[in-house]
């Protein structure tokens, strides 16, 4: 049998054919529009995404029997608005997940409405790209669309009804609209009357891995596909993408060092830090997880090597860089402000600690450790509630420096493992949908037969320790220049 992992993302939709084994059979792309109506705003037309899977899926199932495809499974972009009216016809583009036109929102969520209710009700604070802020917005900007809509939905989730004509959601995916209880795995009446919407507009919530529905008749002669073909709930992308490196169960870790990073952190147990420095969100394996995000981390290494420097020689630049746990140069990676643990959009990048025989590759040395260090920032977090993490998966396109990767070791102490596959929420996907399907009792029993480490970055006792010591260095920096940075701004 085959299943299908369909990853949504923003610039393209990636889908993976996955044998009962974990064998990848086939993988294609097909890339859509991203849409940009006013600065700092970003959109898409939910109907471009189907289009696209539309014609992904009757590509990707080419080399095989096409009649031994048993399900269909997700990993999409998280927090985006699809609205639908009566007739379940699109409203309007899809606010997505990094649209920055909710300011006022997001601080009338967290000020008014208050921290403490909003974490009381959902586990989580309110950012710009989560959802409620986007119906915030909506309600009063285009009063007339907010009056019509009849369904609310998020990106995969739409794909999921093309399919099967079912309106669903994962919790996983739900955690970040700031609309679930996240602890107790429901709607929450009190955000929802704050945005000023009835549970009847959002859809009926699954686990990741349960069967929403199988495809209609319709859907199946136009894709080639079996009536009977199942479509499980599937993921929000880091969630599932955690499915792909192994990161389920308790305790268990996986960094992501793309051009954001992730810090995430499966756990048994519902965990909240008082503060609200990690999103404490449900996970796919229906337990639940926290989530460190940085807004900027291999970016700042594209950012440094490519528009300060003007080399696109990652490799060459780093060759350079000579001993570890002895550069007198810091570095904030705070390019795009942050997220986890600050949630300071006023946060700017910021080399500190530079002197006249200062050489190049001490700042790219820098670059590299502040993003280690600042990883380190949400590891500190979670060691506050009693979470021992005893080692780390990594992926990502960072996570192709042997250096980074030895650095990341050292600066957290723990052993860093690489996994043979780099396929993420595609792969994550296919492995719901084959729970789904019965091929495996669980998504940990599933993640334990087709998850395996290429190889492991150990830490070095003696750098670890001066690691240590300039980790002491580097926490110090941002609380003494934080109230610069609201000047600056």
């Amino acid at each position: 049998m085959y299943y299908i992992g369909i990853d949504l993302g923003t610039s393209a939709v990636k889908l993976l054919l996955m044998g009962k084994d974990g064998t990848i059979e086939n993988v294609v792309s097909r890339e859509y529009p991203l849409y940009f109506p006013h600065p700092g705003w970003a959109e898409q037309k939910p109907e471009d995404w189907w289009e696209a899977v539309r014609e992904g899926i009757r590509e990707l199932i080419t080399p095989v029997d096409a009649s031994q495809v048993a399900g269909v499974s997700f990993g999409g972009q998280m927090h985006g608005l699809v609205i639908l009216d009566s007739e379940d016809r699109v409203i309007r583009p899809a606010i997505l997940w990094n649209d920055g036109r909710t300011g006022e929102e997001t601080d009338y969520l967290n000020r008014e409405i208050g921290r403490d209710v909003l974490a009381e009700c959902t586990a989580n604070i309110a950012f710009a790209g989560f959802t409620a802020p986007k119906l915030l917005w909506l309600k009063k900007h285009e009063p007339e669309n907010f009056a019509r809509i009849a369904k609310i939905m998020l990106p995969k989730d739409y794909i999921a009804y093309q399919l099967t004509g079912v309106h669903s959601c994962d919790y996983s995916d739900a955690s970040g609209m700031l609309l679930l209880d996240v602890e107790h795995r429901c709607w929450s009446k009190r955000m929802l009357d704050v945005c000023g919407i009835t549970e009847q507009m959002l859809p009926k919530l699954y686990e990741s891995y349960e069967v929403t529905g199988t495809l209609t008749p319709e859907r199946a002669a136009e894709l080639g596909l079996p009536v009977s073909c199942r479509v499980a709930a599937g993921a929000g992308d880091n969630a599932a993408a955690a499915v792909a490196t192994g990161t389920v169960g308790d305790g268990r870790c996986n960094i992501s060092l793309g051009t954001s990073g992730t810090v995430f952190i499966s756990s048994r147990e519902f965990r909240m830090d008082c503060h609200n420095a990690l999103h404490a969100f449900a996970h796919a394996d229906g337990r639940y997880h926290l989530m460190g995000c940085m807004l900027s981390a291999a970016s700042c290494n594209k950012w440094w090597l490519e528009d300060i420097l003007g080399t696109g020689d990652y490799e060459g630049e780093q060759a350079k860089i000579g001993t570890l746990g002895e550069n007198r140069v810091f570095f904030l990676p705070y390019l795009m402000g942050e997220r986890s643990p600050h949630n300071d959009p006023n946060a700017r990048g910021t080399f500190i600690g530079m002197t006249m025989d200062t050489r190049r590759e001490e700042m790219t040395q820098a670059v590299l450790e502040g993003v280690a260090f600042a990883i380190r920032d949400s590891f500190e977090v979670a060691e506050s509630l009693g979470i021992h993490i005893g080692r780390t998966k990594i992926c990502g396109g960072g996570a192709r420096s042997p250096l980074w990767k030895k650095i990341m070791a050292n600066v957290l102490n723990i052993p860093v493992d690489s996994i043979e596959s780099e396929e993420g929420p595609g792969l994550g996907g296919a492995m719901l949908a084959a729970v789904a399907c019965g091929a495996y009792a669980s998504v940990e029993e599933a993640a334990q037969r087709i998850v395996r480490v290429a190889d492991t970055v150990m830490p070095d006792p003696q750098l670890a320790a001066k690691y240590e010591e300039r980790y002491q260095k580097f926490k110090k920096i941002y609380p003494a220049v934080k109230a610069l940075f609201g000047e600056l701004s």
